[in-house]
């Protein structure tokens, strides 16, 4: 577990490989306040955190989720039973799912398969509806003297908030501002970060209206799900455009070629990310390198390929 300022606990999700995915734990006095909840392996970490700040599962108000993507959410139902004075926040439209996960679990699983499936996420369980709380865009949570306020932000994806912290004046961002391991930084401070276009609901300009969104906060620190703390700062953000607008440029230059493209774009975008990785921070290997990153590029080329469907059936 890292400490950040104001009462802000880092917890590794322990998702597929260490610093790849975290959740965030928020004390303040004795009442805590969950943002994502990982997997069914995510679980056990985030009562060993609890029980090493001296507290219990029965100090839990709120367990808040920036959307319901499964290395976000899969832990939900399993959280909530654990902590009995706990409500769920969701987006209004991730809120059914978390009442009956089955179809939101059948369709991961068809993806998957079984074997991944459950070796990922873990089986999902229901939420009773009268513990879930639909945030739309400006709901704030008085969170025992700190306020936290929710913000619309699709672009990844439509069931997607970021959460501003009054306290600390930051900002859990969910996907919304992108990824960036901390494997890639820079001896000086320097971070690798880019969008994250996977399926199913990329669009590129709800995308940049939500960063820019973001950006108009001026928030002291951005807590990126994957991974840890970032400065929303012009670099930052010039670096995150900039991959916006070339991943687009990757998807565009494959419309109406639908045969081989995602495989073709997946392929570009490693390229891409791998000269930029290696331009931060060259000790790592490039192998190392195409390896941490094959995942994200396999999964933006899908999500790139899902919204190129939707621009050509448009279109016709």
């Amino acid at each position: 577990m890292i400490q950040h300022p104001a009462g802000i606990f880092q917890i590794d999700a322990d998702y597929v490989a260490p610093g790849l995915a975290s959740v965030y734990l928020i004390r303040q006095g004795d009442r805590l306040a969950l943002i994502e909840t990982g997997t069914a392996s995510t679980v056990p970490r985030v009562m060993a955190a609890i029980a090493e700040l001296g507290l219990t599962p029965e100090h839990v108000d709120w367990i808040i989720l920036t959307h319901i993507h499964l290395d976000h959410a899969a832990g939900a139902g399993a959280l909530m039973a654990k902590c009995p004075n706990a409500r769920l926040v969701v987006h209004p439209r991730g809120a059914a799912h978390m009442i009956n996960p089955q179809k939101l679990e059948a369709g991961t699983r068809a993806v998957y398969g079984d074997e991944a499936y459950n070796r990922l996420y873990g089986a999902l369980i229901p939420v009773p509806a009268e513990r879930v709380v639909a945030a739309i865009d400006g709901f704030t949570l008085k969170f025992n003297g700190r306020t936290l306020t929710f913000l619309d932000t699709p672009g990844h994806a439509l069931h997607h908030v970021c959460i501003h912290d009054s306290l600390s004046h930051s900002l859990f961002s969910g996907d919304t501002f992108g990824l960036s391991y901390r494997l890639f930084d820079s001896r000086d401070g320097r971070v690798l970060l880019f969008v994250t276009t996977t399926p199913v609901h990329f669009d590129p300009d709800a995308m940049r209206a939500s960063i820019e969104r973001i950006c108009a906060l001026n928030p002291q620190f951005v807590y990126l799900t994957h991974y840890g703390p970032v400065k929303a700062d012009a670099a930052n953000v010039q670096q995150l455009l900039q991959s916006l607008d070339a991943f687009v440029a990757i998807a565009k230059a494959e419309l109406g070629k639908p045969e081989g493209r995602v495989e073709r774009m997946k392929q570009a975008i490693a390229d891409w990310l791998l000269q930029r990785a290696r331009a931060l921070n060259s000790e790592v290997s490039a192998e190392t390198a195409r390896r941490w990153l094959a995942t994200d590029a396999d999964l933006n080329a899908q999500g790139l390929d899902v919204w190129l469907a939707r621009q050509e059936k448009s279109s016709q």
